[in-house]
């Protein structure tokens, strides 16, 4: 490894100032910090505390509590995909377990190409127009856009949404660290706002046609219907319905956006990212507690409709609202920073994610404008927060 290093410093001679490559410098330095250590430290007068940690191993846990969503999710397109064309009729073999992998893998894959592709080109061209180094923000918001968008979603509209998400919520605002929107939350408003028909309704969330020709020869069964749990409430009339029950749910295999649907691959990165201190388990509780006492009471004495009956304990692995709960509210650039703040912040989101859910069908999700709304808010929290803290200091002074 000492061999490999020293030869790629020694080509990185290329890229530095009066070197035949010095205009690609960000690439170099974007790959160098990536794959190595950075042995830099701040330019400042005094003492200098050298750690191994950066942004970027920060981002790389982020992904790697990720990675069991995109593993289950990859799964679960290509079991949606048995279901829907009668091949689990004779029930799940092993074959057909390693088939619905391969589908969903197949599937899923090319999501991850364009996305990273678009994005980190991006963010490549940016830093060389400015000079300065990549920024490396997107590696945790390329490896969630796949995860939060239909299957059938045209890569094409990917590729729009990611450009439009990258240039116009973080970018024209400076940069990683300086957005106040979730990008990859920007990237899905785009789609639902753009395309809403190839977000919602009954033929998004699962791939009854072939995937790179694997069974081409094959349709949906007659009857079958790919609407979401929260899809089925939207559009019903009987206030007792149960589309599914809580464990099919929480080990998630009912259609949804890729990534969201398992709760146990959830709280496995959850748990990784709260051992690590990434994120914060006050904006979580927040947001999952506030959600089942809202829940609650509109089961109590809400409307008489499937949503407002819908038990508060099935709203909790329903939909994006456990996924966004721990990877996109906790988001350290757009949610609260005070400590306190983080509990308003969180309880802000829970609460308007049911109000969205029950009282407005025709956005039976309520997640992705529930944390956007908090990211507009988040300023204002800390702001207040910190106004507080300062007159009962004066008051004590």
């Amino acid at each position: 490894m000492e061999k490999f290093y020293n030869l790629w410093k020694k080509f990185g001679k290329n890229f530095e100032e009066g070197g035949k490559w010095q205009k690609l410098s960000s690439c170099y330095d974007a790959f160098d910090t990536f794959l190595f250590t950075p042995q830099t430290t701040a330019k400042r007068v005094g003492a200098q505390i050298h750690d191994g940690g950066d942004s970027k191993r920060t981002m790389i846990l982020v992904v790697l509590a990720l990675v069991p969503c995109a593993l289950f999710g990859m799964f679960n397109v290509g079991y949606q995909h048995l279901l829907a064309t009668g091949q689990l009729v004779g029930g799940m073999t092993a074959a057909l377990w390693w088939k619905a992998f391969g589908f969903g893998l197949l599937a899923v894959l090319p999501y991850y190409i364009v996305s990273y592709l678009v994005g980190l080109g991006i963010e490549f061209v940016v830093a060389q127009i400015k000079k300065e180094e990549v920024a490396e923000g997107f590696l945790v918001t390329g490896f969630i856009i796949p995860l939060i968008v239909p299957i059938n979603t045209p890569l094409w509209m990917v590729a729009i949404a990611t450009a439009f998400a990258v240039i116009f919520a973080k970018e024209v605002f400076g940069g990683t660290g300086y957005n106040i929107f979730n990008v990859a939350l920007i990237a899905r408003a785009f789609l639902f706002f753009a395309y809403p028909t190839h977000m919602t309704g009954d033929n998004v969330f699962v791939r009854t046609g072939s995937t790179w020709g694997w069974d081409s020869d094959l349709t949906a069964v007659d009857g079958f219907s790919g609407a979401t749990p929260l899809g089925q409430l939207a559009t019903t009339a009987d206030a007792n319905l149960m589309p599914t029950d809580f464990w099919t749910m929480f080990n998630g295999l009912i259609p949804g956006s890729i990534g969201e649907t398992c709760g146990w691959a959830i709280l496995l990165g959850a748990c990784l990212l709260l051992c690590t201190g990434v994120a914060s388990w006050k904006t979580m509780v927040a947001i999952l507690g506030t959600a089942s006492l809202t829940a609650w009471l509109f089961n109590a004495c809400g409307p008489e409709t499937a949503v407002a009956n819908y038990p508060w304990y099935m709203h909790l692995v329903s939909g994006g609202l456990l996924f966004g709960a721990v990877f996109m509210a906790t988001d350290p650039v757009t949610s609260a920073r005070t400590e306190c703040g983080k509990w308003i912040y969180g309880a802000l989101i829970g609460f308007m994610v049911i109000v969205i859910r029950v009282l407005n069908p025709g956005y039976p999700e309520g997640m992705m404008l529930a944390i956007l709304l908090g990211n507009t808010f988040a300023p204002l929290i800390d702001w207040c927060v910190v106004r507080v803290n300062i007159n009962k200091r004066m008051k004590r002074a």
